[in-house]
């Protein structure tokens, strides 16, 4: 089946954050009750990849302030159909910041978050269910705004919280520092 593979990516999420069982538990059985989870035509919600991008020396984090949600986040998106959720969230890196080289610092999941998406124009509101990975830039930290973005900005990790008050995106920056 095309989603075994990230509910295999998920159960191996479970074990290493225990603490995140409820949210991960929720991701699985959402994932296994939808075969088309990964098509944004899921009008309930749909799985999407994100990226936590840090910069060569692991200190910043590339953010976007996001146009439609008006808040700075982590790169990321839809999966639009495709099962390696690695690879949307990496495209979603290529798309949305223009940078060149750069490769996941691991294939496991890094986070995850289950969060609602206000409506907008025609789409009802819905839910992402946001499988987020680690990526490192490996060449130059100059990036190009996309038409997604008002702006990109690379963030002193151990400062987010100038940029952000979301849960999620803290506890991002606390697993990275954690390291």
């Amino acid at each position: 089946m095309h989603r075994n593979d990230l509910l295999l990516k998920l159960a191996e999420y479970a074990t290493a954050w225990p603490e995140e069982a409820e949210a991960t538990q929720r991701l699985i059985d959402f994932v296994e009750a939808n075969a088309d989870c990964f098509e944004r035509h899921l009008q309930i919600g749909h799985v999407t990849g994100s990226a936590w991008v840090v910069n060569r020396a692991g200190s910043h984090v590339l953010l976007t302030h996001h146009k439609k949600l008006d808040k700075w986040l982590q790169l990321g998106g839809h999966a639009d159909g495709h099962a390696d959720i690695l690879e949307a969230a990496l495209r979603e890196v290529r798309e949305e910041s223009g940078l060149k080289a750069f490769e996941p610092v691991s294939d496991q999941i890094f986070d995850l978050d289950i969060h609602r998406i206000p409506e907008h124009k025609s789409t009802p509101a819905h839910h992402h269910h946001d499988i987020r990975f680690a990526v490192r830039a490996v060449g130059s930290d100059d990036y190009i705004v996309s038409g997604e973005s008002h702006d990109l900005a690379w963030v002193e990790i151990d400062q987010l919280d100038q940029f952000t008050s979301e849960e999620s995106m803290l506890r991002m920056a606390g697993k990275w520092l954690a390291q």
